[in-house]
């Protein structure tokens, strides 16, 4: 049996032992729901929801990708994303093609108008981005996103 599917012994410790603050995947949901929050007024000036946003994000770096490539990279159930894509693309703001090879499959591209919405929040995604390492050098930072790497690569289930 691999170590990672091992079923915990009586003697593992208990969350109330651990503590909430000791508990990195709390951590990690309180952090990104800060940074979310971060983000409310401006994504609602541009008419986006957090799932429209990580979809322009992942897209502006990633454009033409897969669907369920995209739900992935903007960690959003399908039923959502299907929802916000609905949105973007009635908002002129992506163009969904069918993929070439398989075409029960599509793939999602960024429009001029997505390009230009996405560039509007960039800055204020730059600016939550920047709050999060503040007090914390260079080094910290590269060896923090390392270990994050390094955990993903511990638990995901796609080779991306």
């Amino acid at each position: 049996m691999n170590e990672s599917a091992e079923i915990p012994t009586a003697a593992a410790i208990r969350l109330a032992e651990m503590g909430l603050e000791n508990f990195a995947p709390y951590l990690m949901n309180r952090i990104m729901g800060r940074y979310n929050a971060a983000l409310q007024t401006e994504m609602a000036a541009l008419g986006l929801t957090t799932p429209q946003m990580r979809s322009l994000a992942v897209l502006s770096t990633i454009d033409g990708i897969l669907i369920r490539e995209l739900a992935v990279y903007a960690v959003v159930q399908q039923s959502t994303l299907s929802r916000a894509l609905d949105a973007l693309d009635r908002d002129g703001l992506i163009r969904r093609e069918t993929d070439e090879i398989d075409s029960r499959a599509t793939r999602v591209f960024l429009t001029d108008s997505g390009r230009e919405t996405y560039e509007r929040l960039w800055p204020h995604m730059s600016l939550a981005y920047e709050a999060m390492f503040k007090g914390i050098d260079e080094a910290q930072k590269r060896a923090f996103v390392g270990t994050l790497k390094t955990m993903l690569r511990n638990i995901r289930k796609h080779d991306f």
